[in-house]
């Protein structure tokens, strides 16, 4: 690191770890600050420290034991700021809260923001599909069809063409 900016090898370093705390017990201690804050759209808000950072990414083990998440391109670093894009792919085989496991498989792209201070991450924020996974999983119905237009009228929005 120089002047406290990642270098492409430690970038590549830090994905790495990023993405293997996901799957792992290892954990995130190898990647992020103590009092990192994360926040995706699973989340009710910010979650804020490793512990519960640890236990959001329990709870996706829990719900896919067999998940792998795999970089699908190298980070992009710029500043103190990183993305990092993967893809996630397990067969949901575990209860996360009143939700069944389905047993299917799930294969979802998306991105983590990354806010790093001295090569660590001390803020995160993850995007992907929300519908596209629980369509994946058979909770919503698929894009286009006449379940997301009565889905789409349920919730007020009127027929679209």
């Amino acid at each position: 690191m120089t002047d406290n900016l990642p270098e492409r090898a430690d970038a590549d370093i830090l994905g790495a770890r990023w993405t293997q705390a996901w799957t792992s017990e290892a954990g995130f201690a190898s990647c992020c600050a103590a009092t990192v804050s994360y926040e995706d759209p699973l989340t009710r808000g910010p979650i804020s420290g490793l512990a519960e950072l640890g236990a959001h990414a329990r709870m996706m083990r829990t719900a896919f034991p067999d998940a792998r998440v795999e970089r699908t391109a190298p980070p992009l670093v710029r500043g103190g700021h990183a993305c990092v894009p993967w893809k996630l792919i397990g067969s949901h085989r575990g209860e996360v809260g009143v939700l069944p496991a389905t047993d299917r498989v799930l294969a979802l792209h998306g991105l983590h923001y990354l806010e790093l201070s001295d090569g660590r991450v001390r803020r995160a924020r993850g995007f992907f599909d929300l519908y596209e996974g629980a369509t994946q999983l058979g909770l919503l119905p698929e894009r286009g069809g006449f379940g997301e237009a009565a889905l789409l009228l349920l919730r007020g929005f009127g027929l679209r063409r």
